[in-house]
């Protein structure tokens, strides 16, 4: 295959982050119709379709390759640009990573507080579930992820955190009003439910983990997008749920929520992911978030 020349690459790059012709040629200070006829020459020299023309802009799967590829090239041009002691007015380091809502709201934003800002990098955070941030690393969008996946993403290493743990818990009153009739296996199932969204399956196993008919849990589901949120829905009683270790301690202290089962948790196993890539502001952000993972996890052995 012929080359790929870097003004195409970096073209398709900023259409895809930018999600349409127009709003890459004003990042870039070209023309629309520039934008345009670069890409369509990438197309022609990889002999693929390498974006789908949607509202935004999406890459193919070859077109992923290309973005995984523009990122890395970027990274490496910037390091360089660095030790040469030409980077002057480049601003600071910007690192993609996707991380899941519950982290999110509980260890990972203090973790960033503790990675070293000299030289400053810039975070931009991808919030996925944990199941699928690695389709973000396949797509090129982030250099690096937490992620429930061991299996690394090609181009990708991949070291385990920890295990992110959840209670099922719920309010006093609630527990009163469905639970309190007969055996928790036997009421759970048809109880309302608080479910983070569509993808989340954490109360189905938790369930099945009870019944012995593998049965899920209840039809009766409030869908509440945010890690807060969740928790704020569990605690005022509109159904149970399982909320995260570090959000739930404090309102069972207080007596807001109880432990439906104690003893019995759910345990997620946590992975970073990252480019194979020798960026030092990348290794920074790793070695933080691994050490902070490693005090607030619990531990995988």
């Amino acid at each position: 295959m012929n080359e790929l020349p870097f003004d195409q690459v970096r073209t398709l790059l900023a259409v895809v982050e930018e999600g349409t012709f127009d709003a890459a040629a004003a990042a870039l200070y070209v023309t629309p119709s520039a934008v345009s006829q670069r890409v369509k020459a990438l197309e022609q020299r990889t002999g693929r379709v390498l974006l789908m023309r949607t509202k935004p802009v999406r890459p193919t799967e070859s077109g992923q390759v290309v973005v995984r590829f523009a990122r890395q090239l970027a990274a490496l041009e910037r390091d360089a640009r660095t030790e040469l002691g030409i980077a002057s007015g480049a601003g600071p380091v910007r690192v993609p990573i996707a991380v899941n809502a519950d982290s999110l709201a509980t260890w990972f934003l203090p973790a960033l507080t503790r990675v070293p800002q000299s030289p400053p990098i810039c975070f931009d955070l991808h919030r996925e579930d944990e199941a699928h941030t690695a389709a973000l690393l396949r797509e090129g969008r982030v250099m690096a992820a937490v992620t429930s996946s061991s299996e690394p993403v090609a181009g990708c290493t991949v070291r385990p955190l920890g295990l992110a743990r959840y209670l099922p818990v719920a309010s006093p009153g609630f527990a009163a009003r469905h639970l309190s009739a007969g055996p928790l296996e036997g009421r759970l199932p048809d109880a309302p439910v608080i479910v983070f969204d569509r993808r989340d399956e954490l109360q189905d196993r938790f369930v099945r983990s009870l019944t012995p008919d593998g049965s899920g849990a209840g039809g009766l589901r409030h869908y509440v997008p945010t890690s807060e949120g969740f928790c704020d829905a569990v605690a005022a009683g509109l159904g149970w749920g399982l909320v995260p270790e570090p959000q739930a301690e404090p309102l069972l202290r207080s007596g807001a929520l109880l432990e439906l089962a104690p003893g019995r948790r759910v345990d997620v196993p946590l992975y970073w992911q990252q480019w194979k890539l020798d960026v030092p502001a990348l290794a920074r952000v790793t070695e933080t978030i691994t050490a902070v993972a490693a005090e607030s996890l619990h531990s995988q052995g």
